[in-house]
């Protein structure tokens, strides 16, 4: 809907209030800690959707298809946002530091509770 007011003067009106289920939520953000903290919430169609609070483990993918479950030691950097990395604050593109190396979330945890990523080199 647009903002302000008509060429001819009048006010735009919304034609009605949000509903409860398109009201955001409270903002998640997912914090490196030394455990892990998820919730769960209902969502549309009775169906649940769990999110992280807290994290400490990631899983990685390599190249030749395995998967391992590594610890985090410390958010390096955040490409969106260079002040989120300081906080400790995990995203999508967020870049992490593990035994193995540096690695690159590539998915939203915030919507599926769990934290992926792959090798940077």
């Amino acid at each position: 809907m647009k903002k302000g007011k008509k060429i001819s003067g009048g006010k735009y009106i919304k034609n009605r209030k949000k509903k409860l289920y398109e009201a955001s939520g409270q903002k998640r953000v997912i914090k490196l800690s030394d455990t892990e903290k998820r919730k769960t919430k209902r969502v549309m169609g009775g169906n649940k959707k769990v999110f992280l609070l807290r994290a400490k483990f990631v899983n990685i993918s390599s190249k030749d298809k395995k998967i391992k479950k590594t610890e985090i030691k410390n958010v390096s950097e955040t490409p969106s946002d260079r002040f989120l990395a300081r906080q400790n604050i995990i995203t999508k593109g967020t870049i992490v530091e593990t035994e193995f190396g540096k690695v690159k979330i590539t998915n939203r945890p915030t919507q599926e509770g769990i934290i992926n990523g792959v090798l940077v080199k």
